[in-house]
């Protein structure tokens, strides 16, 4: 019976870890998809910059 309480223990204080590490990974995604849907001027107009020289579609970013 101690033992069975032990592993029932440990198992809920490796769940709370797991979920501690997913939460702060989530945290780290949306960061990093933040920053790359970010344009170079820091504008989130959706709106794809120009490039001298090339056409103004048929292009992805």
């Amino acid at each position: 019976m101690g033992r069975e309480h032990e592993n029932k223990t440990e198992m809920r204080r490796q769940v709370r870890e797991l979920q501690s590490q997913v939460d702060e990974l989530k945290d780290l995604v949306n960061t990093l998809l933040s920053v790359i849907c970010e344009e170079p001027d820091g504008v989130h107009s959706g709106a794809a910059p120009t490039i001298p020289g090339q056409p103004a579609n048929n292009y992805c970013m």
